[in-house]
């Protein structure tokens, strides 16, 4: 992701999840810690041959950490498997991060979105109540162990990273927000983006 596709990008948060969209903002804000030496970060775009944003991803890495930061397909690309390929280019980002294991937040009520995750090994390990807002709805978060060798990330292979159960697939909070004090799903004790 370069700025030039930030306006675009956005018209797709606007459309997949209208209530938290995230602010041109807080895109600038990621992406300046995506590019350099020091990089922490890890955007990416999926276009169609037309040229359209199809979908959109990122990461945050610090501490041996990873963090899906947000990720979301188009919805006439649900079922294409671009969530998984989204996903699989996070993770070999986090490898080359050197995480040790990488974070997310769903939707409780986005089974779809789970399934994703569990496919490429991801586990639940907590919840964070009342996490997105509005509406209250808590958020499952879940762990992946990275395997940091020549191995596809835990639970991944070929034929699931192509099975395409894909969508909107799920979005965080920007970098620095946390769940309120008592409310954090694991011993982390970093802040959640």
């Amino acid at each position: 992701m370069r700025w030039w596709d930030i306006d675009p990008v956005l018209a797709l948060e606007r459309e997949l999840f209208p209530e938290d969209a995230w602010s041109a903002g807080m895109f600038w804000s990621e992406l300046a810690h995506a590019r350099g030496p020091r990089a922490t970060r890890r955007y990416v775009v999926a276009e169609t041959p037309d040229g359209r944003i199809a979908g959109y991803a990122g990461l945050a890495a610090a501490g041996g950490l990873g963090d899906v930061q947000t990720i979301a397909t188009a919805r006439d690309q649900w079922g294409s498997g671009l969530g998984s390929r989204l996903l699989t280019d996070l993770l070999q980002h986090a490898t080359a991060f050197e995480c040790e294991e990488v974070l997310l937040e769903v939707r409780v009520d986005n089974t779809r979105a789970q399934k994703l995750y569990t496919r490429f090994g991801f586990e639940p390990i907590g919840f964070r109540r009342g996490y997105y807002q509005p509406g209250n709805v808590d958020a499952l978060v879940m762990r992946l162990i990275v395997k940091n060798d020549q191995d596809a990330p835990a639970g991944q292979n070929d034929q699931d990273a192509s099975a395409g159960q894909d969508g909107p697939v799920g979005q965080d909070a920007p970098a620095g927000q946390e769940a309120p004090a008592g409310q954090e799903a694991s011993s982390r004790t970093d802040t959640h983006g």
